[in-house]
């Protein structure tokens, strides 16, 4: 997400920190590049001119300009500025008192609606409240069902409708059953259309007079940019929506509606879809959004996403198995998973500090496809190989490579770099390996 609005602005940023004073003229320059930046990130307009003109005004104060780094300074003053256009602080969904608090889903068809909706009862179940799932969608063809399916792989309850075709009635049964049940959330997918019609509409408000939600929440579509936000805007108009939830964040490298929602609508995106997968669904936090845009990384995210995937105990036992040089490649392939589980490969390096600038050189950046091939390969091995691959004989490279799809080539590129990675391991994790890296020295370089 944002890469290409990240690379445009690394490389203003990189003529002004090359520079050891700034002027006026330095700055307007600077911010000619980056409003042009933003334009073509299909941020709004007017959006752009009061951002470019806020900086402006920040960036040509006399703590600036006599500054010792000036150029580091304007880029905090950015990163501030795209932080507050954001959203400032991370915003929560608000339950209230009643229970269970009921959440509309609104949106276009087509948006991600019923699997953000499905999303968001994961993440609910996961920081302890249980979600009722129900399906106000009478008029797309399987609709219901989908969100049935969906509903079970996570194990949240979902509201079966049975012969009903009335959505206000679905919602207020939904309700009274979720209540009966003992759910603490009720989250409602409703239908959606191609475009705005009045029936649509009309039917969203009759259903928030019925379950007078806590939150309305609108799903947009970051792909399709400013239009996200002038939909957003009628929305909001007819039922006075609380929030936003960004879907196929992790396909969208412009941003443009992700940086102009807030400001046009002055109300918060609280999530983001990044993947496909049920739990690609993550907070939004605006200033950690803001230090990914400008190449700094997300650090904080990055060890969220780690401490819910990988277990404490494991963790350890693998770093017994580093230090006594027992690394095996069943350990490999577990870690492999785990590293999958937490999203897309990109989307992880992105939160790498710095990982913006390694992008330009190829054989820093891991395929993802490399990734599955790697997977392939350990599989095909017997679990004696993968605990022993000196038992990997010619023949078994053969048969390996047959049942995995690969050549005896790609196995044999993996048992190569899997043995470096035991030599590096080991070297790292001696006495002197770890006084030559508390000295700034890789021992393996």
């Amino acid at each position: 997400m944002f890469e290409t609005l990240t690379e445009k602005l690394d490389a203003v940023f990189k003529k002004l920190k090359g520079r050891g004073r700034l002027d006026e003229e330095n700055i307007a320059a600077a911010l000619r590049d980056i409003r042009m930046a933003l334009l073509e990130a299909d941020v709004h307009f007017k959006v752009v001119k009061d951002f470019i003109e806020d900086v402006r005004v920040r960036a040509v104060g006399k703590e600036v300009l006599e500054s010792i780094s000036p150029g580091q300074q304007v880029v905090k003053i950015v990163h501030d500025r795209l932080a507050e256009l954001m959203g400032g602080a991370g915003s929560q969904i608000r339950f209230g008192s009643r229970i269970p608090a009921p959440i509309m889903m609104v949106g276009l068809q087509g948006c991600g609606k019923t699997t953000t909706t499905v999303k968001l009862a994961k993440y609910l179940a996961e920081h302890g409240r249980r979600a009722y799932l129900v399906s106000a969608d009478v008029y797309r063809p399987a609709a219901i069902e989908q969100l049935r399916v969906m509903g079970e792989k996570i194990s949240a309850g979902v509201f079966d409708a049975g012969e009903l075709r009335d959505p206000i009635r679905i919602c207020r049964e939904a309700v009274e059953e979720a209540k009966r049940l003992g759910y603490e959330v009720i989250l409602v997918d409703t239908a959606g259309r191609l475009h705005i019609d009045e029936q649509m509409m009309a039917e969203l408000q009759e259903i928030k007079r019925e379950i007078h939600p806590a939150e309305i929440l609108f799903v947009a579509d970051a792909m399709t940019g400013q239009d996200a936000v002038n939909v957003a805007a009628k929305f909001n108009e007819r039922l006075g929506i609380d929030g936003v939830i960004m879907t196929k964040m992790d396909g969208d490298a412009r941003g443009g509606a992700a940086l102009s929602l807030k400001a046009v609508l002055g109300k918060p995106i609280k999530f983001v879809g990044v993947g496909e997968k049920i739990d690609a669904l993550e907070v939004f936090h605006p200033e950690r959004m803001a230090s990914r845009i400008l190449g700094m990384g997300d650090v904080l995210t990055l060890v969220e996403k780690a401490q819910a995937t990988v277990d404490a105990k494991e963790a350890l036992d693998l770093q017994r198995k580093i230090r006594k040089n027992e690394f095996t490649l069943e350990d490999f392939r577990n870690q492999l998973k785990q590293i999958r589980k937490m999203g897309s490969l990109q989307d992880l390096l992105g939160m790498i500090p710095g990982f913006s600038k390694m992008k330009s050189m190829k054989h820093m950046v891991p395929d993802e496809k490399e990734l599955v091939r790697v997977s392939a390969i350990i599989d095909s091995m017997t679990k004696k190989e993968r605990h022993n691959h000196l038992l990997i004989d010619g023949e078994r490279r053969k048969r390996i490579a047959k049942g995995s799809g690969t050549t005896v080539q790609d196995v044999n590129l993996l048992l190569k770099n899997y043995a470096e990675m035991r030599k590096m391991m080991k070297k790292f994790s001696s006495r002197d390996g770890m006084k030559a890296l508390r000295r700034g020295n890789f021992p393996f370089a």
